[in-house]
């Protein structure tokens, strides 16, 4: 009888555990690109007024932000110093390898940014880093639409299902 109780335990807190993490994936989503925005308007601004070198662009642009973006612009900065035959898409690419867990949304807006990068004029470089932004903030808005009752949803849905496999194998 202990065997079941504990596996009936097992069985709701992997199922709960889903659910939270899906809430989760959502939250740290939203997360990244609020923080892709700021940054983005941080390139805006260092690039209009300083016309910084992208290498050191992209170091800047490390500092002003945190956790994942921080380690992917800091590699990218790296990667574009050390070769600078390749351009910033395809630095931005290989960058871009080394996290398979970015959701899709900033991943996607990110290869966008490297493309635009270094690649055009002055003004170019600015039309590309608007369009990025909007983007992201279209995104981001869609996102937070809703956002708090999908949440819930995820969470809910996964202890219910948790719930019916325990019925279902007791």
């Amino acid at each position: 009888m202990m065997i079941k109780w504990l596996g009936a335990a097992l069985i709701l807190t992997g199922c709960g555990g889903v659910g939270f993490r899906m809430a989760g994936e959502i939250r740290q989503q939203e997360k990244l690109l609020s923080q892709l925005i700021r940054i983005l308007h941080f390139l805006e601004a260092e690039l209009q007024y300083r016309l910084t070198a992208l290498p050191e662009l992209c170091r800047l642009a490390s500092k002003e932000s945190s956790g994942l973006l921080r380690e992917l612009f800091q590699k990218l900065s790296v990667r574009i110093s050390l070769l600078e035959q390749e351009d910033a898409a395809a630095c931005m690419d290989i960058v871009l390898q080394a996290y398979p867990t970015l959701p899709g949304s900033v991943r996607k807006n990110l290869r966008h940014l490297g493309r635009s990068l270094g690649r055009f004029d002055l003004p170019g470089q600015l039309q590309g880093l608007r369009a990025v932004r909007s983007a992201c903030q279209t995104e981001l808005s869609r996102l937070r639409k809703n956002a708090e009752v999908r949440q819930k949803s995820y969470q809910t849905l996964a202890i219910c299902a948790g719930t019916s496999l325990v019925i279902l194998f007791a």
